[in-house]
């Protein structure tokens, strides 16, 4: 089987590495097809493609939408997008107006506790100034030594009810699956195992995820245990989903797993990229 990782990022959104040393890497470690999905942003993409192009590497376009759902944020992966889409952009862009704005918030709330300079720390890892998000603070927090690595910042400062945390209104699943398909493309549920959602309410998402048009579920991901490989591909073959396999990779030293180092899909799932 093709070696396939659908769900990575670059410096474009939180990622460490620039989209062409991304997909270098991702050669380097084997991937034959490789979708570039940064957080809201396609910045990326063109970069990615061309060095993708020089690598005879197979390139899917790509981005991870945030979304508000049950008031919680999830991410909904879009595959195949045509980044010129103009309604798309548009999308993309409505969510990321605020983030700035919440990053301040987030710094103020730092500062409360005993952090100062959290702001200027975390824009210094951020090389897209309209994508700041959380792990830009944790990377400061870690630095800084006020946590042992970005995990732990998370753990303890960047979650609801913890320090620093500042809820955000991202985009409704409709309006995601709309930017998507208007898009061309196909959108899949990212990492479900990670949202805390009580089997009842996951079951409920799926179910309005496939009712608005969402078309995959991601099965084979850094964050799902092995146990959870077989819980969210028995949900994928019960809603009729298509099974997508992808590392979440963010950087070298920082991600569970590289580029293209997962477990295979089970033989009897459909996966994502059965029609392409």
């Amino acid at each position: 089987m093709p070696n396939y990782d659908l769900h990575c990022h670059s410096t474009a959104s939180d990622g460490l590495l620039a989209p062409a040393e991304l997909v270098r890497r991702a050669a380097g470690n084997g991937v034959d097809i490789l979708a570039l999905t940064d957080h809201d942003e396609i910045s990326g993409l063109a970069e990615a493609r061309a060095q993708a192009a020089v690598l005879n590497l197979r390139f899917v376009d790509g981005v991870e939408v945030s979304i508000s759902w049950g008031g919680i944020t999830i991410h909904v992966v879009g595959l195949n997008i045509d980044p010129d889409n103009q309604q798309l952009q548009r999308g993309l862009q409505s969510i990321r107006q605020g983030r700035a704005e919440r990053a301040k918030l987030m710094a103020k709330d730092l500062e409360r506790v005993g952090i100062p300079g959290s702001l200027e720390g975390a824009y210094a890892y951020v090389e897209n100034p309209n994508l700041i998000g959380r792990t830009h603070f944790a990377r400061f927090l870690a630095e800084k030594r006020y946590v042992s690595d970005v995990k732990s910042a998370f753990q303890h400062y960047l979650v609801s009810g913890k320090p620093g945390y500042v809820p955000h209104q991202w985009a409704t699943l409709q309006d995601a699956l709309g930017y998507i398909k208007a898009g061309g493309g196909i959108a899949v549920v990212a990492h479900p195992g990670r949202y805390k959602l009580t089997r009842a309410e996951m079951r409920n998402f799926l179910g309005e995820f496939k009712d608005g048009g969402g078309t995959g579920v991601e099965v084979v991901t850094s964050s799902h245990t092995p146990e959870q490989f077989l819980e969210y591909a028995i949900l994928a073959k019960e809603f009729g989903f298509l099974a997508s396999r992808g590392s979440d990779f963010h950087g070298p030293g920082e991600s569970r797993v590289d580029l293209g180092k997962l477990p295979n899909l089970a033989a009897d799932l459909k996966p994502v990229w059965h029609d392409w």
